[in-house]
């Protein structure tokens, strides 16, 4: 006779998510113990718990993108800088993002592996092809590489270069995407 799981993956994930969004760690026994789960049954649902905070930022990160892209004014090159800058604007300002990086680091969000990252090009991108496709946008180079270099550039401007004195900085964020999309900023 199989044993039923106490709980769904969903309610694993949305326990990891109300951890993530106090600005607690992410603690994977807590969850198991929370749900009566054992831990192996998350593991075996989600890999490791550095997969499990990867579908936690990525639910975050979807968030504040389907806000910014809801709130846009325009289209083409114009409507993705002005979604682009307003989800740089939520990032910086959404305090369970810098409670994590405080807590984890920024390498399971900017880890070229990891999930976070991964999924962060695959949304931009899919917003640049969209605009292809609508005949609104031609991008100056291919919407994989422009995707790439856009998420790049929001990592080290909003997460990684407190070195280089740009941590956080929007202003010089949103001007540079400007440039790489190929429209006044």
């Amino acid at each position: 006779m199989a044993v039923v799981a106490a709980a769904t993956r969903d309610e694993v994930l949305d326990a990891a998510m109300r951890s993530y969004l106090r600005g607690e760690r992410i603690d994977v026994q807590a969850i198991a113990a929370g749900l009566g789960l054992g831990r192996s049954t998350i593991y075996r649902w989600f890999g490791t718990r550095e997969d499990l905070m990867g579908h936690v930022l990525n639910r975050g990160y979807d968030a504040l993108l389907e806000q910014a892209a809801d709130g846009r004014r325009g289209h083409g090159g114009p409507g993705l800088l002005d979604t682009f800058d307003a989800l740089n604007r939520g990032l910086v300002a959404a305090p369970a993002l810098r409670a994590f990086v405080e807590l984890e680091g920024v390498r399971p969000i900017t880890g070229g592996a990891g999930r976070a990252h991964r999924h962060n090009v695959r949304r931009i991108v899919e917003l640049i092809e969209a605009e292809v496709a609508l005949g609104t946008y031609v991008p100056p180079v291919d919407p994989e590489t422009l995707g790439y270099a856009i998420v790049r550039l929001a990592e080290a401007f909003l997460l990684n270069d407190v070195v280089g004195g740009i941590r956080g900085d929007v202003e010089r964020l949103r001007t540079l995407e400007a440039a790489l999309l190929g429209v006044p900023a």
